[in-house]
């Protein structure tokens, strides 16, 4: 199983709590610490250091969940935490992490969905379109369309949504409606806070729509 494949795309989950909100309750500036490192690693750590240095914060993650037992939010960062440290061991090796990611994704979508702007569904439909299907893994793309729905629902114009389901429907040879989805994802307002994840996963969806009008 090759290194960076089907797991990368699980790097750029991006949320939209604003980083170091004026007036934060307690939890909402754990979460804020666990995004804003996160983003430091994904984006300015050198590649050969994010495997350790997310392994490690996603021990963090794991004490802040534990000390907001019951919100949602921690979970949904230790998710995408644990799915970016998976994307960086690759291979067999991660399968076991994108199952721990899952079942924190569905414990948050218990507790509350909609935190975050419906986080929880979005992130948890890319680990069921990227990791492989029956025997290798739980990977179901009807079950990740599901998701995206439900996410958009929740959250319509945001970049993300809009963005992951675009993935799938150019996977799965829809790429007229993808392009509606992209251009959605383009379209949504910039995140308070995340310029750095914001201009990455704006690159991406340029990269998306120009494979698929180089596809035509």
């Amino acid at each position: 199983m090759k290194r960076h494949t089907f797991f990368a795309p699980l790097l750029a989950c991006a949320l939209a709590l604003p980083l170091f909100a004026a007036h934060a309750a307690p939890v909402d500036d754990a979460v804020s610490t666990l995004q804003h490192d996160w983003e430091t690693i994904r984006y300015q750590a050198p590649p050969k250091e994010r495997e350790k240095r997310f392994e490690s914060l996603s021990a963090k993650a794991r004490e802040t969940s534990q000390a907001f037992a019951d919100r949602s939010e921690p979970l949904v960062w230790e998710g995408i935490i644990v799915s970016s440290w998976a994307a960086e061991r690759g291979g067999m090796g991660a399968l076991s992490l994108v199952k721990q990611a899952k079942a924190l994704y569905e414990k948050a979508i218990e507790i509350d969905g909609k935190a975050l702007d419906g986080s929880a569904y979005a992130s948890l439909g890319v680990l069921y379109h990227k990791v492989p299907g029956w025997p290798i893994g739980f990977g179901d793309k009807a079950k990740a369309e599901a998701l995206f729905k439900q996410a958009l629902a929740i959250n319509p114009n945001g970049i993300d949504p809009n963005f992951f389901y675009a993935e799938l429907l150019a996977d799965t040879g829809r790429a007229d409606q993808a392009k509606v989805y992209l251009d959605r994802a383009l379209a949504a307002p910039a995140r308070p806070g995340r310029p750095l994840a914001d201009a990455g996963r704006r690159d991406e969806i340029k990269a998306l729509q120009a494979k698929l009008v180089s596809a035509r």
